[in-house]
């Protein structure tokens, strides 16, 4: 990622609600995108830009989400961290509460011993609270997954897949976000918690902190299994 990347990534993400919001709030399509300042640790330990961008898509019982994260550091102009994220998930709600998913996510990080990890999943999933200021939903799956490691190995597995999500709206302009996700095979398992609050500062844009740790059972030697982001970050909704 080159200097001149960060401003052209910043326009694009702040350009593309705004003419999402020219065309009317109302409809199937929704979204947010986030631009923030970023520390790590873990393998990594300096400061860098993360970015994301996700869309959504809601038609009678389908409702369909893409998302992507990056997180880019340079120490001197050496990049020192580096790493995408890239998912789509699409269910059909079986009634209120119970709902069939079929999901695929990638993942790379330079700076890992899994250079690039793929996965495809299906799975139930429940609405355990659905109310004005708390919803639970709960999901459990399996698939398989491809990855390619930085010594040049690769693996295929079976996995299967749990996650779990959690929204507490606080207030009016504030809301807490707990995510869980656990993605396990016979030569590796994957772990992720993602903590979030957001505060709106003014209309659709919000303040958001958030930590996220990424913990692989099975890595390579000198190579650390945990990873901590801490991040924060401006989010605007369309």
């Amino acid at each position: 990622m080159t200097n001149r990347t960060i401003p052209a990534l910043a326009f694009v993400l702040f350009a593309l609600p705004v003419l999402a919001q020219e065309e009317g709030e109302d409809g199937p399509w929704s979204g947010t995108a986030t631009l923030g300042y970023l520390a790590t640790s873990g393998n990594t330990e300096n400061s860098n830009l993360n970015a994301g961008i996700t869309v959504g898509y809601t038609s009678g019982r389908w409702a369909h989400l893409l998302a992507t994260k990056a997180i880019h550091s340079a120490d001197n102009d050496v990049t020192t961290a580096e790493a995408y994220e890239f998912g789509w998930k699409s269910e059909f709600s079986i009634n209120e509460y119970d709902y069939l998913f079929g999901r695929v996510d990638w993942r790379k990080d330079r700076f890992s011993s899994y250079d690039a990890q793929v996965s495809e999943t299906v799975g139930y999933g429940r609405r355990l609270i659905d109310r004005e200021f708390h919803k639970l939903n709960a999901e459990i799956g399996a698939g398989a997954r491809q990855s390619d490691l930085v010594d040049g190995t690769s693996e295929s597995e079976f996995v299967v897949r749990a996650g779990m999500d959690y929204t507490w709206l606080i207030s009016d302009t504030s809301e807490f976000v707990q995510t869980l996700t656990a993605e396990a095979g016979d030569t590796n398992t994957y772990l992720e918690s993602i903590t979030a609050l957001k505060a709106r500062l003014v209309g659709e844009l919000a303040l958001v902190a958030s930590y996220t740790v990424k913990h692989n059972t099975d890595v390579l030697p000198l190579t650390e299994k945990t990873d901590t982001y801490s991040a924060l970050s401006l989010e605007y909704t369309f």
